[in-house]
């Protein structure tokens, strides 16, 4: 569990930008997300699009095959897929990551077991799964505690915003302020940058 009243404590007591943020909106939900194939292909729907769509392009694909599962997506064609509003490059990610699964090269049911930087490694060498898509899993699903998703652009207009550091470079010096609770950290940020525009997450 990423958000526990301890470690609230701590990381409140490490940085007071964070009982700021706490004042202002309160504590962050402890956002979850179950782990397994399917939440890894809709990371990869929403690589680049607005929630909204990607959630949209996955009812579509859902509602198009038996089940969401690796076997029934790995031989779609270019034009079925386009058909669920989903472009050739997403397309090309989503058999390329059932195919992975499917011959035993990815074994997502065993990430949980693994260190942040195995299963960085694991998920990286699948096309398509970059940083940032690797970042939210390990944040998400796997409830990694020291995690910094540093591609994400709601956390860095916030760090921007709330602090000093402009730069990646500089957002990353601040940032190891937070160890070992950047996961917390980053949490704290989405909530405020939820909270400021009056949206809610679509987890």
């Amino acid at each position: 569990m990423i958000v526990n009243p301890k470690d609230v404590k701590a990381l409140i007591k490490r940085d007071k930008l964070f009982a700021k943020i706490e004042k202002q909106y309160g504590t962050p939900p402890n956002w979850q997300r179950p782990q397994g194939f399917v939440t890894l292909a809709k990371l990869i729907l929403e690589q680049q699009v607005s929630l909204a769509s990607a959630h949209a392009h996955f009812v579509k694909l859902s509602g198009f095959i038996p089940e969401f599962a690796p076997q029934h997506i790995v031989n779609l064609t270019d034009e079925e897929l386009r058909s669920c509003h989903i472009s050739r490059q997403k397309s090309n990610y989503l058999r390329g990551l059932s195919a992975a699964v499917l011959k035993g090269e990815l074994d997502i049911e065993g990430l949980q077991h693994l260190s942040e930087d195995d299963v960085r490694t694991q998920l990286t060498s699948i096309k398509g799964i970059g940083n940032w898509t690797t970042d939210v899993y390990l944040l998400f699903c796997l409830q990694k505690k020291d995690v910094f998703a540093i591609g994400d652009i709601a956390v860095i207009n916030t760090v921007k915003e709330l602090t000093d550091a402009q730069t990646k470079e500089e957002i990353l010096a601040v940032a190891e302020n937070w160890k070992p609770y950047r996961s917390l950290a980053v949490y704290f940020l989405w909530h405020y940058y939820l909270k400021k525009r009056n949206r809610s997450a679509m987890i």
